[in-house]
């Protein structure tokens, strides 16, 4: 492992999970951490990490959303390592690329990890084969009277909605994905306020 991998395997040894989807999740993200030297890049074919945000307003009222190209559904914002470890910045990153919006860590821990399954698809011409999603969310915050930006190559809109309202919005598609993962950021939330 490069020490940056080292890092990122700490921060995960130290996270503790918060269901049986992240307890099992961590045990597999560890592995391939441990054990694929290529694991920040997208050339690992099998799978690989990236970073999501679920961006709230400042009174953690609203989450902001983006209606994704590929998936065609409402989603957080996130994307690929691509050789960068510090997936924070990773997460905030994507976030202004996919929003225009500046969204800031509301702590710099984790918030959330899961592996998410990535089905085959194409891009920019080329086909991408069915791989997962190693992925580490964190919780930022933005103002939500900001002016948002559509990424055009990446997404068709941006809107912030209810924190319940944001449930409803993504395609029956990417039900797993609300049930597993958007209902459960939405509950540590709760938790936390």
């Amino acid at each position: 492992m490069s020490c940056g991998s080292c890092k990122v395997a700490d921060m995960l040894e130290g996270y503790v999970p918060y269901n049986d989807q992240e307890r099992l999740d961590k045990y597999v993200i560890l592995d391939y951490l441990r054990t694929s030297p290529d694991i920040f890049l997208r050339s690992n074919l099998k799978a690989h990490m990236t970073a999501s945000a679920w961006i709230v307003n400042r009174s953690r009222t609203k989450v902001l959303m983006v209606f994704h190209r590929i998936y065609d559904s409402w989603s957080w914002t996130g994307g690929h390592a691509d050789g960068d470890e510090d997936l924070l910045a990773v997460a905030m990153r994507e976030a202004r690329e996919e929003t225009g919006v500046e969204a800031l860590p509301v702590s710099p821990s984790i918030f959330s990890i899961e592996q998410l399954p990535v089905d085959g698809h194409y891009k920019n011409g080329l086909y991408v084969p069915s791989h997962m999603h190693l992925n580490v969310s964190y919780l930022l915050e933005a103002d939500d009277s900001a002016p948002l930006k559509v990424k055009a190559d990446e997404n068709k809109a941006v809107a912030w909605f209810g924190l319940d309202e944001a449930l409803t919005k993504p395609s029956p598609a990417e039900r797993w994905v609300v049930d597993h993962i958007y209902a459960k950021l939405n509950s540590k939330l709760k938790e936390i306020l």
